[in-house]
């Protein structure tokens, strides 16, 4: 799952998009809510994208390699 914004990408590796613990968990760590946790796994607030202060706090909250913010002002390069 990739959804861009003007600045900001963020990828949900597809096995991880159907993990309602990893949707929930996202959700709550993510201070500009770019992700939505559902009954079946997690989404993506697409209006939010841009407001991605960088902050890491998804990849802490995340199985290795499950989420990546791409900084499309840096040619996508990945938040590391």
């Amino acid at each position: 799952m990739r959804k861009d914004a003007i600045f900001i990408g963020v990828e949900v590796k597809d096995q991880f998009t159907s993990d309602p613990a990893l949707g929930a968990k996202l959700n709550e760590v993510c201070p500009v809510n770019i992700f939505k946790g559902t009954e079946t796994g997690v989404d993506l607030v697409e209006e939010n994208l841009d407001e991605c202060v960088l902050c890491g706090l998804c990849y802490d909250a995340s199985p290795d390699d499950a989420v990546t913010v791409l900084k499309l002002y840096e040619d996508g390069a990945p938040l590391r």
